[in-house]
This record gives C-alpha cells, sequence and structure tokens, in this order.
C-alpha cells in the first residue's frame, strides 16, 4: 500500500500500515497549489509534471525495493500494490500507470485518503461507539493498569492499550522514554486499525483514561462511552505503586524529571514543587513519588466520582503483581 501524498501529509495521517512514496515534496506541492490558485488548473499539472518525470527512475527504484522488503498479507501477488493520493486524483492514477507500464499489477482507492478518514471517522461515530461493550481497568497511578491489560489479553480477552496508541503515558511523565506522539488525527487512524482487529460484538477492555492523552484525544463519542462503562478499580497500597513509579522513571535524568514535576506546579502547589524539587536534586525520588501522587490520587478520585456510570467494582489488591489483580478482575467480570 503506497501512499504518493508529500511528506507533510502523510506526517499528518495516513492508513496504518501504507509505505510514504511523495509524489512531490513539501515544497514542490506548495509550488504546484499556488500555482493552481493563482494562475489554473493546466499550468499546475504542467509544473507536476515537470517536477515528477525527472524522479521516474527512483519512483521504480523505490517501489522495487519497498515490494521485495514487505511480503503481501492479502494473499495477493508480491507485485500487487494499492496506490493512493487525497481524493483519488491525479496523483495516485498517474503513479498507477507509470507502474503498470513497469509490469506491477495496481489498484486506486476510490476517492483516496479523504475516503478512509471519512470512514474512521464514522465508524467513532455516536451511534457505532453506543454499540460496543467497553470494561474499563481503573486504579491510582502506579497501580500498573497497563501492565493488566496486558495479562488481559495474555487471558484471552480483547483489550486496546490506548497510551501505546498514543506514546504516552497519561501524565505529565508520560512522555519520557516514549517516541514522538502521532498527531491527533493519525491517532485516530492508528485507533481504528486496532478496533478493526476485534470482534466487536464482544467486549473490549481500556484502561481508565483523561479524554487528552499528551497531545492526543480520544475521539469524543468513545470517550462519553468509557464514562459510562462499568470500571474495575484495582486498590494497590501507595507503597507498592511509588515502587512501580520508581521502577518506571526512576532512570531518568534530574533535568527530565524536574521538566516532568514543573508541568504540574500550578496543581501542586508552590510549595509542593519545591519540596518535590528539593527532594529530586537530594536524589530522594521515592520523596518525589509520593509528592506527585498526592495531586495525581486527589485527581483520579474527583474524576470516578464525576463519572456517568455507578457501576465501579472496587478490588482490594495485597500485591502490585499484575497478573493476579488481572484475574481478579477477570474473576469479578465474569460474575
Amino acid at each position: 500500500m503506497i501512499d504518493v501524498r508529500s511528506p507533510g501529509e502523510f506526517e499528518q495521517g495516513h492508513i496504518p500500515g501504507a509505505i510514504n512514496v511523495p509524489l512531490f515534496n513539501n515544497e514542490e506541492r506548495s509550488i504546484i497549489g499556488t500555482a493552481y490558485v493563482q494562475v489554473s488548473r493546466e499550468e499546475a499539472v504542467k509544473i507536476g509534471y515537470e517536477i515528477a518525470n525527472p524522479k521516474i527512475g527512483s519512483f521504480i527504484s523505490n517501489v522495487q525495493n519497498i515490494v521485495n522488503k514487505e511480503p503481501s498479507t492479502l494473499n495477493l501477488q508480491p507485485e500487487t500494490i494499492l496506490i493512493h493520493c487525497w481524493r483519488g486524483g491525479m496523483r495516485s492514477s498517474k503513479f498507477a500507470e507509470l507502474l503498470n507500464t513497469h509490469g506491477y499489477k495496481t489498484h486506486t482507492l476510490v476517492k483516496g485518503y479523504k475516503a478512509f478518514r471519512n470512514f474512521v471517522l464514522e465508524r467513532f461515530s455516536p451511534d457505532k461507539c453506543r454499540e460496543l461493550e467497553i470494561l474499563i481497568v481503573g486504579g491510582e497511578t502506579g497501580s500498573g493498569k497497563t501492565e493488566i491489560l496486558k495479562n488481559l489479553a495474555a487471558m484471552g480477552e480483547q483489550v486496546i492499550d490506548l497510551e501505546a496508541i498514543a506514546h504516552h503515558k497519561g501524565s505529565a511523565f508520560g512522555s519520557l522514554g516514549e517516541k514522538p506522539q502521532p498527531s491527533y488525527e493519525h491517532f485516530e487512524n492508528k485507533l481504528w486499525a486496532a478496533f478493526s482487529k476485534l470482534d466487536l460484538s464482544k467486549r473490549i477492555w481500556l484502561e481508565d483514561e483523561s479524554r487528552n492523552i499528551g497531545k492526543t484525544q480520544i475521539p469524543l463519542a468513545l470517550w462519553e462511552k468509557m464514562k459510562q462503562a462499568p470500571v474495575f478499580r484495582v486498590n494497590i497500597p501507595k507503597t507498592l505503586r511509588i515502587e512501580r513509579l520508581m521502577n518506571d522513571y526512576g532512570n531518568f535524568s534530574k533535568e527530565e524529571l524536574k521538566e516532568s514535576v514543573l508541568k504540574i506546579q500550578q496543581r501542586l502547589g508552590p510549595q509542593h514543587v519545591k519540596q518535590a524539587l528539593e527532594e529530586l536534586e537530594a536524589g530522594n525520588l521515592k520523596e518525589v513519588a509520593d509528592i506527585a501522587l498526592t495531586y495525581y490520587d486527589k485527581a483520579y478520585n474527583y474524576n470516578l466520582e464525576a463519572r456517568k456510570t455507578k457501576e465501579i467494582f472496587n478490588i482490594d489488591c495485597k500485591t502490585s503483581d499484575p497478573a493476579l489483580n488481572a484475574g481478579k478482575i477477570l474473576e469479578l467480570a465474569k460474575k
């Protein structure tokens, strides 16, 4: 699956699994667009050919490299290629013609990436989201909810890891050690891809999240569904949660941790921030985690009380072992 749009368009959002072979780079696309608006369509097409024709050899070489590296997952011949651009217009049709003359079998995506985006948006519409059976794994920061989800998946349950898709753990410290986040648009695309692999007639487990996960956002209709869903809340002692936070974040530099603390300084308050930074400088990371949890615990419990569901099932856990805690959740869910 080859996306011939510019690198900027591709980065903003693309079909998961597509590979970018841009017909024009960002600057070239801007030049063509300006000619289209200020002169004429014919002039824009003329400039497009002038830019693209010298690149034909590199296009073919790039495609051959992709075909050699990307085995088909659709039981098609390896030379069968789906090509698309923004609207399924000239860029994809001309690229397909080029590949056809070099022995490839091609298809073009009708109405292009724009049609795919409309498809994704429709899949996250209120009507579609209302049909889902969502169950939420809840618990205060440091409860190991992500690890619990992984264990639920290992037990045969259907799971969506929102934080893995967003490349963010959902707190002021959540970007540490993560890849750059996808755009909001591409986050939706990746989320659709995750849901598309599941049986939507059966229950799906998600982690209790704010709507914002770093700079990305959960689609509104799905977020509303999550707020109405039953919550299986694990209650884990604070000492164990601090230990988990130490394991998760203890290896990052003081400067990185300081930057994360300062992100929540208005919520922590000046006295707590001052104390946290002093403890950080002294290397007392457990105290820093303890101070941060003072804010996060209060915020989590406030948001939990404000949910639209009264189905909140508390599960007291004496250990932070995610496998044991996943087992407790699943046992209660089956009841």
